[in-house]
């Protein structure tokens, strides 16, 4: 059973900050890409952040230049710094990660549960 479990979410006020942790665990082989996405009420889900298994990253427009993206590849484990969070970042912020389990020789897509960031005063 592989699992990604995210934590860090909560309430912020505008121009604060949050990080965000995501660890997978159980029987991995491999982890390919990493990222972020989130999802606002009423809105589709849209990718915030990846970062590859060489460090190599990417980000929304929206969030460039306020998030980081990083990874821990002894920990498997993502992260996601958020700086000068603006009330418009309030979502769910899922993980996500391309990994290879055992047993398996294919790699497959999986998702974290969501933690709620909420960015108010």
């Amino acid at each position: 059973q592989v699992q990604l479990v995210e934590s860090g979410g909560g309430l912020v006020q505008p121009g604060g900050s949050l990080r965000l942790s995501c660890a997978a665990s159980g029987r991995i082989v491999s982890i390919n890409a990493m990222g972020w996405y989130r999802q606002a009420p009423g809105k589709e889900r849209e990718l915030v952040a990846t970062i590859t298994s060489g460090t190599s990253t990417r980000y929304a427009d929206s969030v460039k230049g306020r998030f980081t993206i990083s990874r821990d590849n002894i920990k498997n484990t993502v992260y996601l710094q958020m700086n000068s969070l603006k009330p418009e970042d309030t979502a769910v912020y899922y993980c996500n990660a391309g990994l290879m389990r055992y047993g398996s020789i294919t790699y497959g897509n999986y998702w974290g549960q969501g933690t709620q960031v909420t960015v108010s005063s």
